[in-house]
């Protein structure tokens, strides 16, 4: 996963990841808020020995995970 699939994401992969990791707090969500190198930071300070199995866990889960939504401004019909 890479910095414009996590910000891409970023507002269902941060409740799915509070559920899983739990060490993860709401400072370090607003602090991370979808950047992939601050992501990983935090996982080598939360986890550091489980870094690998939670970066793991997060690829797995943004190939499983819905499309975002995106809303068409101006949509014009014809």
């Amino acid at each position: 996963m890479n910095n414009d699939q996590l910000k891409g994401k970023w507002m269902q992969f941060k409740g799915e990841l509070k559920k899983k990791w739990g060490k993860f707090t709401d400072d370090d969500l607003k602090m991370i808020e979808g950047d992939f190198e601050k992501f990983a930071g935090k996982v080598q300070e939360h986890y550091g020995d489980k870094k690998d199995e939670v970066l793991k866990w997060a690829e797995q889960w943004h190939r499983q995970a819905p499309p975002e939504k995106k809303e068409h401004a101006g949509t014009h019909r014809s």
